[in-house]
């Protein structure tokens, strides 16, 4: 999973850009006059604006006119910012498409979704829930230092203005919160077990210990003098101890003793006021396709039937009477599971670097960009997922990170990691968001369009392209390697189970357990994740399955002339779009190869 959807998210500002404070919208008279100009303008300002509204990306990226500045969580912003995007949309819908460039018209459809959707989920009650199983506003915090800059005393002061105004944004996220409460959009009981550990994980009486002081661990700025650094390091502990650990703990407090007791017994989003109509605002939202839950129900049952006759296919293969069988050996034998979270650190980046080097033989473009192997952080590992993707920032020089979970180890089996490493680092998530980030793009498309159906879908293709890269080279792997698939096929029918059909939380664990060979501990912890974030999770097996599907297309009209290099590129070379736009584009492309000439033997 990638994490780009938390950073974009994470933070929202009130401030707006002074050139926007009084923009009145282009009159139509100049949208018709020259379109590609008024289009031009547009996403600048849209741009420039969304940057106001999310400060530490911004500052991520490059962009220091919000450095000290940390966000707003309200539902007042929410409302100014549904408004903005609402404005922008008269501008675009006053622009003649068919008068633009193919490209821009591109720009244009992509644009227009994300106002679109901008609007419409400020409709939805479920805008004053601010945090699932999988992250929340004090874990995007703790992590906030992971994606700026620290080269000298201005990134410094900076971080330590942030940091200091982050009591007065909790308790602005804890009022919106009391409003979900009041409201009745709040998350299930059934998913809230380590809810509260991940809050108070983050408090540490030595403030050195704190994940807020990492950056003043490093080297001195060579702008600082020793006691500006030192003095710059004392003020870092006091804020931790003075200002951060108390909010934490009142953080704490509130969960235990204000959102706990009215945690909901239903696990459904449909159960919630709104929730059926939510849940299809998601559907189309992640998967940017109009498949109905039960269109999408009935695909996950019929890939969860193929997977399960390929499983049984490599079970006996490998000696095993069936299926179930060769999953209980995978689950209970202790040759396949670390014994240290070093060892299973050192198997990661070890697979990550097998993985680097058959890249060139399947991409003709790869990214200037490496990227490292971390642990997840403790206070989150064990309700979290087993592993995530957090992207870097050429532009302030941030690697990317491939988060691996080190908690329960003998729930982390080692056979897992090729698929693992496939979706979360190379060729997937890694490959495809650091060379989204090179490409010849408007910055809206290169950093804020982030299309989960084609991310994540990508991600999935990419443990499938596994199978040719020659990486599940052992029976165990291959297993693992269809365990995934599985997982990601189940979702089908469990997200849309749990928050269309009905389903229990017991029903879909037991679902996941009979079909796929994931341990207890991640299954719990995904069945968890389905439930307080509805719909994300159908978005990977629906852009793997597309994409697949326009890969058979391409190699069927090519022949002999398919280049699987130039496919990839292809496919990546566009950036993340809707699946609509990427069957387009790959239509075009195909047709652009059949009028090329071909190349002599």
């Amino acid at each position: 999973m990638a994490a780009r959807p938390l950073l974009i998210a994470m933070l929202l500002a009130t401030a707006v850009h002074p050139s926007l404070a009084t923009a009145q919208p282009a009159s139509t008279d100049a949208a018709a006059t020259d379109p590609a100009a008024a289009l031009a303008t547009l996403i600048d300002d849209a741009w420039r604006y969304n940057l106001s509204q999310s400060p530490t990306f911004a500052t991520s990226l490059g962009v220091r006119d919000y450095d000290d500045q940390i966000g707003d969580p309200s539902l007042a912003a929410m409302d100014a910012q549904a408004a903005q995007a609402a404005r922008f949309l008269i501008r675009l819908n006053a622009i003649p498409l068919d008068r633009l460039s193919a490209t821009d018209r591109t720009n244009a459809l992509i644009l227009k979704w994300q106002l679109e959707a901008t609007v419409d989920a400020n409709r939805f009650g479920q805008r004053e829930m601010l945090f699932t199983t999988y992250s929340g506003w004090h874990q995007n915090f703790a992590g906030m230092s992971d994606n700026l800059p620290f080269k000298n005393q201005a990134d410094y002061r900076s971080y330590l203005t942030r940091m200091a105004e982050y009591p007065a944004y909790n308790d602005a996220a804890l009022k919106v919160s009391d409003r979900a409460i009041a409201d009745g959009f709040v998350l299930p009981c059934a998913v809230l077990g380590n809810s509260e550990g991940s809050i108070t994980g983050v408090i540490q009486q030595d403030p050195t210990k704190s994940r807020y002081y990492a950056p003043f661990t490093k080297p001195r700025p060579i702008d600082m003098t020793d006691a500006q650094w030192s003095a710059m390091q004392a003020e870092a502990r006091a804020i931790i101890t003075d200002k951060i650990n108390p909010a934490y703990a009142k953080h704490a407090a509130w969960f235990r003793d204000t959102y706990l007791p009215h945690c909901a017994k239903a696990v459904g989003i449909s159960a919630q006021p709104g929730g059926a109509a939510y849940y299809d605002f998601q559907i189309r939202q992640m998967t940017t396709t109009d498949l109905t839950a039960d269109q999408i129900h009935t695909i996950g049952l019929g890939e969860v039937a193929r997977i399960r006759a390929e499983m049984d296919t490599v079970a006996k293969k490998a000696g095993y009477a069936s299926r179930e069988a060769f999953i209980t050996e995978l689950r209970t034998d202790p040759k396949y599971y670390a014994k240290t979270p070093g060892e299973l650190m050192a198997a990661a980046a070890l697979e990550a670097k097998k993985h680097d080097g058959l890249m060139p033989q399947y991409f003709g473009r790869l990214p200037r960009l490496p990227y490292g192997v971390k642990e997840i952080p403790a206070e989150i590992a064990e309700g979290t997922t087993t592993a995530y993707y957090s992207p870097g920032s050429p532009e302030i020089g941030v690697a990317g990170n491939y988060y691996v979970n080190t908690s329960k180890l003998d729930q982390r089996p080692l056979y897992e990691l090729p698929a693992l490493t496939a979706h979360e680092a190379v060729p997937g998530h890694h490959n495809q968001i650091a060379l989204n980030q090179e490409l010849d793009l408007p910055d809206f498309r290169k950093y804020g369009a982030f299309f989960t159906a084609f991310v994540e879908g990508w991600g999935l293709y990419s443990e499938h392209l596994g199978i040719e890269m020659g990486i599940y080279d052992t029976p165990a792997k291959d297993m693992g390697r269809l365990s995934y698939e599985m997982w990601r096929a189940c979702r089908l029918v469990v997200d849309t189970g749990i928050h269309s059909k009905g389903w229990s939380k017991e029903r879909a664990v037991a679902y996941m357990k009979d079909n796929t060979a994931l341990s207890d501990a991640n299954i719990d912890a995904e069945v968890n994740r389905y439930i307080s974030w509805p719909g994300q999770a159908l978005a990977y097996k629906l852009g793997e399955l597309k994409i697949r599907e326009l890969r058979k297309r391409a190699e069927k009209s090519l022949g002999t002339r398919f280049d699987l290099r130039a496919f990839h590129d292809a496919v990546l070379g566009q950036g993340a779009v809707p699946l609509s736009v990427l069957e387009r584009q790959i239509d075009e492309w195909i047709a652009a190869q059949q009028a090329t000439p071909a190349k002599a033997s």
